[in-house]
C-alpha cells in the first residue's frame, strides 16, 4: 500500500499548486486551436505536477509480512580470545559451589543448563545459540593476531536474517576492537521492537599482570653503533615491581636492563642495543614474570632489526677556522661511516684548500643532492659567504631530499643574516637581535638535559641511560653561547643553559625540530670541543657521530643507485596504512623531472599490486603514495623510476602483528549496558539469570515486519519523472509546429 507522510506546509503548497496548474491547463485547452491534441498535453502537465506534489509528500511503499513460523528467541555468545580470560564468578544458579572459571567456560556452563527450557515449553518459542569472533584457524590465510570481537556485525546479521525475532540474549564480556560501534546495532533492534538482553561475563577489574605493551624499535642501525629500542610496559599489579628487561638475539647474546616498574601506570623506558653483524638480525625483547601475575603470554615481544655499514656523505660550512670547527672536522674526517666535505670561506685568505675541502660551494643540483647532513657554522650572507639562492637550495634539500641540517652559530653573529633567507624558516629557535654576537660567560656554564634530552639516542654518551645524566654533569662547561629567546612551536628542546634563565624560562641551546621531509638541529654553544678534556675523543666522537647518523636516518633508510625510499610509519601494525616518500634521481645523479616511480607491493600471503607513487610538483624529483597494510609479515617492496628498471631498489616493512584481542583484559559491562539502553531490553547481571526468564516470556509477541520503500528517493521515480517531462515538452514542439 502506499504510504504518504506529508507536513502541513508541503500539504499546503501541493493543493495549491494542483489548483493552479489546474486552472492554467483549463485555460490553455480552451484557447488552443486543436483542443485534442492540447488535452492530451494538458494532461501530461498536470500529471507531471502531481507526480511533484506527491513527492513532496514522501511516499513510501509499505509491504506488511506476517510471520508464519513460531517467535525466535536468539542467544549469541562471544566465542572470542578475550572470553579464555580466567576472573568469572559462577553463580548459584549454575554450580553449587562459588568458584571462579574463564568466562568462555561460564558461557559454556549457562548455555548446558536447563536455564532456558521454559522458553522453549509448549512450542512457545524457538530457542537458538550462536556463537561470534570465532578465532580463525592457525592454518587459514588469515594470521590469528588479526583475530576481534565485532559486536554490531552479529546483531546487524542476525536482524537480516530473522524475521520473527522476539528477543536476543548476549552472553560477553563486552570488550570490542572491530566493526562499527555495537550502539549502531542496538540502534535498529529499537526499530525492529527486538529488546536486548545482554548478560555480562567477567570482572571489571584488570588482572594482575605486566603486559609489554610495544616495542617501537628502528628499521636499521649502523654496524658497530648503538641503537635505542624503546618500549611501553603496563602493569596492573598493586605493588611496585623491580624487574629485569632482558633483549635477546638469535644467536644467544642478550642485554639486560634494571627498571622499576610503578603499581597501576604504563612505564615507558629503552634499552640499547649494539649491531655486530651485517643484515637482518630477530630480536626478542621481554620481562621475567612477576609474583602473583596470571597472564605470562603478553610478557615477551620479537622484531626485526638490519645492520647496514652505512657511508653518510656530510658538508662543513664554515667562516673562520675556530676550535670547534677544527675539532669537528677531525672527529667527521676519522669516522670511518662519514665521507667528509668542507667548504671554508676565510674572509682575509679565501676558501681553504686540501684534503676533503671543496674550492666553492655545489653549483649543481646533483652535487648537492648526495649530500646527507649539512653543518652550517658561523656563516651568513654575503662577504664571499652564502648567498640567497645557495640557502634555497639548501632548504630544498632538507625538505625535499629528507637531508638533516645543523647550525651551530658562532661569536661572529653571521646567522642573522640568514634570518632574511629561505633558512630563517628552517631555524628551529627564535634569536635576541638586539645581542647579535651572543653572550660571553665568565666561568664555565653546563648543559642541562631537558626529559626529552635523556630519552634521546641523539644526546647518549653513556653506555646505558643510568650513567648518561652524570656524563652530562662532568662534561666540561662552556665560556659562550648564542642569544636564544626560546624554542618555536613545533621544535623538542633536548638541552638547556644550566646557570640562566630568559623571561621564557631555561635557556634552549640544544634544540630539533622536523622540516618537511628532513631534521633540523641547533647548537647553541661553540664548546663542545673542550669535551675532550681528560677523555680524549670518547664523548666528543660519539656525539658528533651519533648527530650525522640520527639525522640522516630516514634519508638511507631505503637507498638504491637511482631510487631513494623512506616510509612512514616504520613499524606499521596490521590495517594501518602506510605512507611511501620516493626520490628519483635521473642517470646524471639530478633530481628526476620527468617520469614516474612505480613501486610493486608483495604482500606476505603472495598477493602483488603495482602502486604508482604520484609526482610532487613544487619539490625535487620527490614522489609519494600510500598502501594498506592489511596483513601481518614482510611487505617487500620493488622501486623503480622511469628508464632505470634494471637498477630497482628492493626493500621490506615488516608489519608487526599486534594482537588486539587479549586476555587479562577488565570486562566492559558499560557497553553492553548503552546497548542495552538504546534497544530498551535491560542488562541481566549473572545473579539474575531467573528474572531474565520472567521478562522474555512476559514479552508480547513479534509485530509484523514491515518493508518500506522510499518512492520519493528512489531512482525509477526519478527516471520516470524524466521520461514524463521529456514527452510533455516534445509534444509541446510537435504541437506548434503543425
Amino acid at each position: 500500500m502506499l504510504h504518504l507522510t506529508p507536513t502541513p506546509l508541503t500539504l499546503w503548497l501541493g493543493i495549491c499548486a494542483l489548483l493552479l496548474i489546474g486552472a492554467l491547463s483549463f485555460i490553455s485547452w480552451k484557447r488552443s486551436p486543436h483542443p485534442k491534441r492540447t488535452s492530451l498535453l494538458e494532461c501530461l502537465r498536470f500529471l507531471a505536477t502531481l507526480v511533484v506534489v506527491v513527492l513532496l509528500w514522501q511516499p513510501e511503499w509499505l509491504t506488511t509480512v506476517h510471520p508464519d513460523s513460531k517467535p525466535q528467541i536468539a542467544i549469541l555468545w562471544d566465542d572470542s580470545k578475550s572470553m579464555t580470560t580466567v576472573d568469572a564468578t559462577l553463580p548459584p544458579i549454575l554450580s553449587a559451589k562459588s568458584e571462579v572459571v574463564s568466562r568462555a567456560d561460564w558461557v559454556k556452563k549457562a548455555l548446558a543448563s536447563e536455564l532456558w527450557k521454559p522458553l522453549e515449553a509448549k512450542g512457545a518459542n524457538d530457542v537458538t545459540a550462536l556463537p561470534f569472533a570465532t578465532p580463525p584457524d592457525a592454518s587459514s590465510a588469515t594470521s590469528s593476531t588479526l583475530a576481534g570481537t565485532d559486536l554490531e556485525a552479529p546483531l546487524t546479521d542476525l536482524l537480516a536474517k530473522q524475521t520473527n525475532l522476539r528477543a536476543v540474549v548476549l552472553l560477553s564480556d563486552g570488550d570490542y576492537n572491530l566493526g562499527q560501534p555495537p550502539v549502531v546495532a542496538a540502534q535498529k533492534m529499537r526499530l525492529r521492537g527486538v529488546p536486548l538482553f545482554p548478560i555480562p561475563v567477567g570482572s571489571k577489574v584488570r588482572l594482575p599482570d605486566l603486559d609489554l605493551l610495544s616495542v617501537t624499535a628502528p628499521t636499521y642501525g649502523i654496524v658497530g653503533e648503538n641503537v635505542q629500542i624503546p618500549f611501553t610496559i603496563r602493569s596492573s599489579l598493586d605493588r611496585q615491581v623491580r624487574t629485569i628487561v632482558r633483549l635477546r638475539d638469535e644467536a644467544g647474546h642478550e642485554h639486560t636492563k634494571d627498571i622499576v616498574i610503578p603499581p597501576n601506570a604504563e612505564t615507558y623506558d629503552s634499552i640499547l642495543w649494539r649491531l655486530d653483524k651485517e643484515g637482518s638480525s630477530t630480536l626478542e625483547l621481554s620481562i621475567p614474570v612477576a609474583d602473583g601475575e596470571l597472564v605470562a603470554s603478553n610478557n615477551s615481544r620479537k622484531f626485526t632489526i638490519a645492520g647496514r655499514p652505512e657511508k653518510i656523505h656530510v658538508l662543513l660550512i664554515e667562516s673562520l677556522p675556530r676550535w670547534e670547527y677544527r675539532f669537528l672536522r677531525n672527529a667527521l674526517s676519522r669516522d670511518p661511516g662519514v665521507e667528509l666535505s668542507c667548504l671554508l670561506f676565510h674572509p682575509a685568505l679565501g676558501p681553504g684548500e686540501g684534503k676533503d675541502y671543496l674550492k666553492e660551494f655545489p653549483a649543481k643540483i646533483e652535487d648537492l643532492a648526495k649530500y646527507d647532513v649539512i653543518f652550517i657554522g658561523d656563516v651568513g650572507i654575503g662577504n664571499n659567504q652564502l648567498t640567497k639562492e645557495q640557502c634555497t637550495l639548501i632548504r630544498g634539500l632538507v625538505e625535499n631530499q629528507a637531508s638533516g641540517l645543523i647550525f651551530m652559530p658562532g661569536s661572529q653573529g653571521n646567522e642573522f643574516s640568514l634570518l632574511d633567507t629561505d633558512l630563517s624558516d628552517l631555524m628551529p629557535v627564535i634569536l635576541d637581535d638586539t645581542n647579535k654576537l651572543g653572550l660571553a660567560e665568565s666561568i664555565p656554564s653546563p648543559l642541562t638535559l631537558t626529559t626529552e634530552g635523556r630519552a634521546s639516542l641523539l644526546t647518549m654518551l653513556g653506555n646505558n641511560e643510568e650513567e648518561n645524566p652524570e656524563i652530562w654533569r662532568r662534561l666540561p662547561g662552556f665560556y659562550w653561547h648564542a642569544p636564544v629567546i626560546k624554542a618555536k612551536g613545533g621544535a623538542e628542546v633536548l638541552a638547556v643553559h644550566g646557570n640562566r634563565r630568559g623571561k621564557f624560562g631555561p635557556i634552549p641551546l640544544l634544540v630539533t625540530k622536523p622540516a618537511g621531509s628532513g631534521k633540523v638541529l641547533f647548537m647553541g654553544i661553540d664548546s663542545a670541543w673542550r669535551w675532550r678534556r681528560g677523555v680524549e675523543d670518547l664523548y666528543h666522537y660519539r656525539f658528533w657521530g651519533q648527530v650525522a647518523r640520527w639525522m640522516s636516518y630516514q634519508r638511507n633508510m631505503a637507498a638504491g643507485q637511482r631510487v631513494r625510499l623512506f616510509f612512514n610509519p616504520e613499524r606499521p601494525q596490521p590495517g594501518s596504512t602506510v605512507t611511501l616518500n620516493a626520490n628519483a634521481f635521473d642517470p646524471n645523479g639530478a633530481p628526476l623531472k620527468e617520469g614516474t616511480v612505480a613501486v610493486d607491493l608483495t604482500a606476505p600471503d603472495g598477493r602483488t599490486q603495482r602502486l604508482e607513487l604520484q609526482k610532487n610538483d613544487t619539490a625535487w624529483g620527490a614522489f609519494s603514495g600510500r598502501f594498506k597494510a592489511d596483513l601481518p609479515g614482510a611487505w617487500k617492496l620493488r622501486a623503480t623510476a622511469t628508464g632505470a628498471e634494471d637498477k630497482p631498489l628492493e626493500t621490506t616493512i615488516l608489519v608487526q602483528g599486534a594482537e588486539i584481542e587479549k586476555t587479562g583484559q577488565p570486562a566492559r559491562p558499560e557497553v553492553l549496558e548503552e546497548m542495552a539502553k538504546v534497544s530498551r531490553g535491560r542488562v541481566i547481571q549473572p545473579a539474575q539469570l531467573a528474572d531474565l526468564i520472567k521478562e522474555i516470556t512476559a514479552l508480547p509477541e513479534p509485530r509484523p515486519l514491515e518493508n518500506r520503500i522510499p518512492l520519493w528517493s528512489h531512482w525509477a521515480t526519478v527516471t520516470a519523472l524524466v521520461i514524463l517531462l521529456g514527452i510533455f515538452w516534445i509534444g509541446r514542439k510537435l504541437n506548434g509546429a503543425f
